[in-house]
């Protein structure tokens, strides 16, 4: 078989990579802690899994529009007027299976050979994937700890150029935890009207996990860049939803015929059965969501004072999401060999830093959706290869 070359430039998630050798290990009878992959630890609230299956006995087993089920889209409408205060025509709103297929049809979109694609760096490893498959350059917005793994708007302003085409954003961020502060973005879109046909993808997917009384600042709310934004979200991480496969972007009207057909030549639509069950997460009771985030913030102050405890590593206080991201640099391992050193020798699946990029030497990803026993167990067997 002779493969297109574009193929040669697709990257990958290496969470999956380490969780595929971390299963692995475990079915040769190794106890394997996973604090590697990015997903809740807890189950979809019962009456989400309850209206999915409500869904199936009531007969919807069919087709829906390609863009989403008009329901859902009016939900998701009302639900981003109630939290981020700004009005959302429901025809703008795409219904999408998760969260990548919006990132892979935006820079589809936009990007393609000679054009560039400004994305986080270190940032959540598809978007550069996907940028170098399009066949165009991505330049890194770099994150880095002295700003709180923040995007300074000078910076990222300073680097567009004639051939910029989109600027990907991720607030609260992965791999980071990092969140910018509102006038920081501010800034950023003010110095956006000198570039009024640069288009931005915001990754909001974690809009709902911020700690220590942060408000979440949405690029919705910033009229002035509505007409080339496009606002990205979903269920996956706020209901524990990973494997419902649900997300959704708020478009600009210019380009939502193009995202619809683009739906339409890749998946058709989204299963209905899971477009009940997100109907049934917006209007549903919220407690579960509350209840996870304070479970989730107990178990950040565990693994951040266990990190710093650790001879050779620090760790800032990861302002939203459910990573931390220390510096082991002090260790005298590269990101690669810690993330071995800890995975086969003491049994806790991570994720080197480059895995999201080049900035991200001299760091490792941990992700605290697990037990807080297990979190200390971790960082007890970490000591212990470490010393």
């Amino acid at each position: 078989m002779i493969f297109a070359d574009s193929l040669t430039r697709l990257g990958t998630e290496s969470a999956f990579v380490v969780l595929a050798r971390a299963q692995k290990l475990a079915a040769q009878g190794r106890d394997i802690i996973n604090l590697g992959i990015g997903q809740p630890d807890f189950r979809t609230p019962q009456h989400i899994v309850e209206a999915g299956i409500r869904a199936l006995q009531d007969g919807h087993h069919g087709y829906t529009p390609a863009n989403g089920l008009p329901v859902l889209r009016e939900a998701v409408a009302a639900d981003l007027e109630a939290r981020h205060g700004t009005k959302v025509d429901p025809d703008h709103v795409v219904v999408v299976p998760g969260g990548k297929p919006t990132m892979f049809f935006a820079v589809l979109m936009f990007g393609q050979p000679g054009d560039e694609i400004i994305c986080p760096n270190p940032g959540f490893p598809i978007y550069d994937s996907v940028i170098r498959y399009s066949g165009a350059t991505p330049v890194p917005m770099a994150l880095e700890e002295s700003n709180g793994f923040a995007f300074s708007a000078e910076a990222v302003l300073a680097q567009i150029t004639g051939r910029t085409r989109l600027i990907i954003i991720n607030s609260p961020a992965n791999p980071t935890g990092g969140v910018t502060p509102k006038e920081e973005i501010d800034r950023l879109v003010a110095g956006l009207a000198d570039w009024p046909d640069v288009a931005i993808l915001s990754d909001e997917i974690y809009s709902r996990m911020l700690y220590d009384g942060r408000e979440h600042v949405s690029l919705l709310q910033y009229p002035e860049i509505r007409d080339r934004l496009i606002m990205l979200d979903g269920w996956s991480k706020t209901y524990a939803m990973t494997g419902w496969r649900l997300g959704y972007a708020v478009w600009p009207e210019a380009a939502v015929d193009h995202v619809t057909r683009l739906c339409i030549n890749d998946h058709s639509c989204v299963n209905a059965a899971a477009q009940y069950a997100g109907l049934a997460a917006l209007q549903g009771p919220q407690d579960a969501v509350d209840e996870m985030m304070e479970a989730f913030d107990a178990r950040r102050k565990v693994i951040v004072a266990a990190l710093n405890g650790l001879p050779g590593v620090r760790c800032t206080d990861p302002a939203g999401a459910f990573y931390a991201f220390p510096n082991i640099s002090g260790t005298g391992l590269n990101a690669a060999q810690a993330q071995d050193l800890f995975l086969d020798k003491a049994g806790v699946a991570t994720i080197a830093g480059t895995a999201f990029g080049t900035w991200g030497e001299g760091y490792v990803r941990f992700s605290y959706a697990n037990s807080t026993e297990n979190i200390e167990r971790a960082i007890e067997r970490i000591a212990g290869v470490l010393s």
